[in-house]
């Protein structure tokens, strides 16, 4: 199957070199709006153009709290195990992040957090894994704008188990402190969507999505003093094609890319991968042609 036949959004690539194989994850099923939710499948490439799949990454236990919305997942290696950070809802519950662990790259991933690790009486989504220099495990996720008008990325260190936070969530930023990023709602809000973090030359660069233009799409920001900040937003977006919740990752040539979604509605969103340059003062722009 070609990457325009399948269907995803927020989709995550983990590069597996000695297979020689992308593995693409995402939010996969055919509506992410309503419920019920089914799960995260998989799919894997030599190539970023030919997939073999669907492989079920993750199936909901029968007991599990969240009947719906289940929305970007991300596998990172920690500590010699695969972990997925996910989002997650239920009608008398907060949207949240929780952890899963696999034995392997492709799962079958099973809950590891005791549900959500995103506070309890926040609506919260797309946690993803940031690990300081140090080795210790943080949690960046957003407060959603549907709770709280303009949505802020937010930072929590976690437990070394990654079965926990730990300590006071930090906000890096609202949507608003970007100057390329525009409300909706008639102006009443602004969104943050998809955080993801890459280390830069002993810095930070930070992609996220809001909307300008009336169109999702992405921005980046920067910080010299680690994860909590302070964060410099560039003024104008990366991406703003209505395309949006991004990740970035290296083929097996050593080429940054750009992963995200486009356009932004259900059920025509597809997987689209743009080329970097990443400057010699580690500032991140499309390669030209992209």
């Amino acid at each position: 199957m070609e990457t325009k036949d399948i269907q995803i959004r927020d989709p995550f690539i983990v590069p597996v070199a000695e297979e020689g194989k992308y593995i693409m994850f995402g939010s996969t099923d055919p509506d992410i709006w309503n419920p019920p939710g089914f799960g995260f499948d998989a799919w894997e490439s030599p190539d970023l153009k030919n997939w073999n799949g669907p492989i079920p990454a993750f199936r909901p236990p029968q007991d599990f709290w969240s009947d719906r919305n289940f929305w970007a997942p991300e596998v990172h290696e920690y500590r010699g195990q695969w972990y997925m950070f996910a989002t997650f809802n239920a009608p008398d519950r907060y949207r949240g992040t929780q952890i899963l662990s696999g034995d392997s790259v492709r799962g079958p991933f099973r809950p590891h957090s005791d549900g959500p690790v995103t506070p309890s009486d926040w609506s919260c989504l797309d946690g993803t894994l940031h690990v300081t220099a140090d080795g210790k495990p943080w949690m960046v996720f957003c407060h959603e704008w549907i709770q709280i008008k303009d949505g802020t990325i937010c930072a929590v260190q976690l437990t070394d188990d990654l079965k926990e936070s730990t300590g006071p969530v930090h906000t890096l930023f609202a949507a608003s402190d970007a100057p390329w990023a525009e409300p909706i709602k008639d102006g009443t809000a602004y969104v943050t969507d998809g955080p993801f973090v890459l280390q830069l030359n002993g810095n930070l660069a930070m992609i996220w999505s809001s909307f300008r233009n009336g169109s999702y799409a992405i921005g980046v920001a920067y910080s010299d003093s680690g994860i909590t900040g302070p964060w410099r937003q560039e003024d104008e977006p990366l991406y703003q094609n209505d395309g949006g919740h991004g990740m970035i990752f290296r083929d097996f040539a050593g080429t940054p890319y750009l992963a995200i979604h486009t356009p932004n509605r259900t059920p025509d969103e597809r997987a689209i991968f743009l080329p970097l340059d990443i400057s010699v003062n580690s500032r991140l722009a499309l390669s030209s042609g992209s």
